[in-house]
């Protein structure tokens, strides 16, 4: 599954310069826990504020949320989410980065996805990647093995249900390995444009 087959696609967005007030007001309405701070203009980055953000940069110093602005207290720019990426990725994006919900955009708002929506609506239980791939493995082997015991050990044929199951196992270390690098090329990009944030401060590329 992908991000797109599980994000949520109907997004409230706020503005910056909306007040905190504004976004608690919207998150209750809504049930939220999270709002798209929207661009300012065309090529402009998409924010992010939370429950979180409001909570420990807001109410635990006893501001008034009716003075204080979005743009003061959101994530800006957040981490985003391309909606042909596999839910897969997407969670380790999470996991690796600590945040728990971003936004899913290609050229333009798509929706936003978020810990609950892999958790409730994924197949993950039903198909692991891995397993299937680790089934198909599984069963390439014996159609091998048998195939061999039916043509020869040095038949074409077994040569060549050897080489399908050379294939499954490649592709299962390349994704291991492709969704490790691109979980990190992401986080490293995130660290690059926010140095300061709590996630990247101890982190050394």
């Amino acid at each position: 599954m992908k991000a797109e087959d599980i994000m949520t696609k109907d997004v409230i967005t706020i503005r910056g310069s909306a007040t905190v007030a504004e976004a608690v007001r919207l998150m209750r309405e809504n049930n939220l826990r999270a709002l798209v701070v929207d661009r300012r203009y065309d090529n402009d980055a998409y924010g992010m504020v939370s429950e979180t953000d409001i909570v420990y940069k807001v109410i635990a110093y006893g501001k008034d949320p009716k003075q204080v602005r979005v743009y003061e207290i959101m994530s800006k720019p957040c981490i985003v989410v391309n909606p042909e990426l596999s839910v897969e990725y997407v969670a380790r994006l999470f996991a690796n980065t600590g945040i728990r919900r971003a936004p899913v955009i290609q050229g333009k708002l798509l929706g936003i996805i978020s810990i609950t929506d892999i958790l409730t609506k994924s197949n993950f239980i039903e198909a692991p990647t891995a397993l299937r791939l680790e089934e198909k493995i599984h069963k390439a082997v014996e159609a091998a093995r048998a195939i061999c015991t039916q043509h020869g050990a040095y038949s074409k044929a077994c040569a060549a249900a050897w080489d399908e199951v050379e294939e499954l196992q490649a592709e299962a270390a390349h994704q291991k390995a492709e969704a490790m690098v691109s979980a990190k090329v992401s986080f490293e990009e995130y660290c690059r444009e926010n140095p300061n944030v709590p996630e990247c401060r101890n982190y050394n590329p």
